[in-house]
């Protein structure tokens, strides 16, 4: 059993008050770290990575989709996993609709190390859209994954590809929404409130969402299991 200190009304408000101003600081401070974030300094990638998809093999650059920034999850998936990461797949059963992300110019994918056809098979049974694809363990190794779980950020501008952001462990349990992963990104939300290197178009702040059916070329990227 709980046992909470039960108080008056004015006794409740004057402590969430309290509360509060102590979360809008928290917010404010993560708004300061976002800005220092996207004025990180990038790294270039120089190696060719290339992937496997149910469609035929594909290079790094082709995991952006035509867009400028690539969020990319390195899932555990290992061959014949006989028991696929719950980490793993509760972050990816966290992830929203990517339609939203692909309006800011950005892309998020799912590799492993499981072949296509696992890949597939999982993605089935778990009812996940996401783009999903199999690698053969370079690019974890060469971005300091060592084949375990982890999150990379990945920039295109003038034909080359840089990486701008990298986390793991508990670093993943805060993202899942479409704000906490542009806020990883070098544009951020791209709205007039941030605080945003010189050179990145804003616009006003909500005016750009939408319905996910109603953007002009909308992406079913997490549709409804049954569809």
């Amino acid at each position: 059993m709980l046992s909470p200190e039960i108080v008056s009304r004015s006794e409740w408000l004057a402590a969430h008050r309290a509360l509060m101003a102590k979360e809008k600081a928290m917010t404010r401070a993560e708004d300061a770290l976002a800005a220092e974030r996207r004025r990180q300094p990038w790294e270039l990638v120089e190696k060719v990575y290339e992937f496997d998809g149910p469609h035929g093999r594909l290079t790094l650059d082709d995991l952006f989709e035509g867009r400028r920034q690539l969020i990319l999850y390195h899932h555990m998936l290992k061959p014949d996993d006989p028991a696929p990461c719950a980490g793993c797949s509760l972050f990816t059963d966290n992830i929203g609709n990517v339609v939203h992300l692909n309006q800011r110019d950005t892309t998020y994918a799912i590799i492993g190390r499981a072949p296509v056809d696992q890949i597939e098979a999982l993605k089935k049974r778990l009812c996940w859209t996401l783009p999903f694809y199999s690698t053969s363990g370079d690019l974890n190794r060469d971005f300091y994954n060592n084949g375990d779980f982890g999150l990379n950020v990945f920039f295109r501008q003038d034909g080359k590809v840089y990486r701008t952001y990298y986390s793991t462990d508990r670093g993943l349990e805060r993202l899942g929404t479409v704000w906490s992963l542009l806020d990883i990104t070098p544009l951020g939300r791209q709205e007039k409130w941030e605080d945003s290197p010189e050179g990145v178009e804003q616009t006003d702040p909500y005016r750009w969402w939408r319905l996910n059916d109603e953007y002009e070329a909308p992406r079913a990227a997490h549709a409804c299991c049954g569809d």
